[in-house]
């Protein structure tokens, strides 16, 4: 039995990490890079629809700087007015990610990393935060955040340290 070992690990690994494996693989984070660009591209233009549209209905936000979590709707009613301003041209804002991990499947998703934000006010007024993130998604047709942690600051070194996608 010892010397079929080797060859089932053989047989195990080439059945599971086929090149359909792979190209299952990257077709999924090309789709949740895509996730991340409309998310970008949402605050960027203001736009309020597309942003609430990347956000589950039943999704949670958690924040590690004021120890509290609420559902991403109230989150999002609170975050409006800023994308509302961002619309008009009253500021300008941005926000752009890097990852440290990436576990998926063709449905879920665990996204580890920094969140670059940005805004800045009529008056010039530059005001940036890295933050670290977790974010769960699930994909119903489209990609959608189920929970996304805001756990606190991180450096412009540890941003730096991390690849952009």
């Amino acid at each position: 039995m010892k010397t079929l070992i080797p060859y089932l690990s053989v047989l195990f690994f080439t059945f599971t990490c086929t090149p359909a494996d792979a190209e299952e693989d990257k077709s999924t984070l090309e789709e949740l890079d895509t996730f991340w660009k409309i998310v970008s591209k949402s605050v960027r233009e203001g736009d309020f629809e597309d942003y609430k549209g990347t956000c589950h209905k039943n999704g949670v936000l958690v924040s590690g700087s004021s120890q509290k979590c609420q559902p991403l709707t109230q989150a999002l009613a609170g975050w409006k007015q800023g994308l509302d301003d961002t619309k008009a041209g009253l500021m300008q804002a941005s926000v752009t990610f890097r990852f440290s991990q990436r576990l998926h499947d063709t449905t879920t998703a665990h996204e580890t990393g920094i969140f670059l934000y940005t805004t800045v006010g009529a008056e010039g007024n530059q005001t940036t935060a890295y933050i670290h993130f977790e974010a769960l998604l699930i994909r119903q047709g489209i990609w959608k955040t189920m929970m996304e942690y805001q756990k606190g600051p991180a450096t412009v070194q540890e941003w730096a340290a991390l690849d952009t996608p």
